[in-house]
């Protein structure tokens, strides 16, 4: 295993469990994905808002495009329908962009102006990758206690269980599976 594998399952671990949700979202009526919850983002609509825009937050300072915003609970979509294709858009873009990554670039140096309180900030590329993955986690770990709370069963969602991962035996998983 290289520095990067980590990088990579990471990728593809925010794309399955992003189209888990999104499934699982599919049969839940829209004012209930939208009403206040009283989660850090208010709603399920809003927590998966929150977590498409720190991802292209975070990939405009990884591609030096920046992607402007005024504040971390900005609405970039009120649809549903758009919010979850523009998810599927930002994954691929995520994965293509992790893919292109060397060893020696997670070394370097990556300067931001935070949008919290307009600082600005420089931390190795590798910190702020692992800082990314683990925001998504987070967060999709509160959307999936909102939709616990429906009574939708939520179903495996440990990146062991992640069809495809490779166990140290060399097999490869093609069915989720947790502990």
């Amino acid at each position: 295993m290289d520095s990067l594998d980590p990088f990579q399952i990471h990728a593809r671990y925010n794309r399955w469990m992003n189209e888990h949700l999104f499934d699982l979202c599919d049969g839940i009526p829209d004012h209930d994905r939208k009403q206040d919850r009283g989660a850090f983002f208010r709603s399920i609509h809003g927590t998966l808002n929150h977590i498409l825009l720190a991802d292209r937050l975070w990939l405009g300072r990884f591609l030096d495009c920046p992607f402007p915003v005024q504040a971390l609970d900005d609405e970039l979509y009120r649809d549903y329908e758009t919010l979850k294709s523009e998810r599927r858009a930002t994954d691929a873009e995520i994965e293509a962009y992790v893919g292109t990554l060397s060893e020696a670039v997670l070394m370097a140096p990556i300067t931001y102006t935070s949008v919290v309180d307009a600082q600005r900030r420089t931390f190795r590329l590798q910190d702020c990758l692992l800082h990314f993955f683990l925001h998504q986690v987070h967060h999709r770990g509160q959307i999936t206690t909102l939709i616990s709370q429906l009574g939708v069963d939520i179903g495996v969602t440990d990146l062991i269980g992640m069809p495809g991962i490779q166990h140290a035996a060399g097999e490869t998983r093609t069915t989720p599976a947790g502990f």
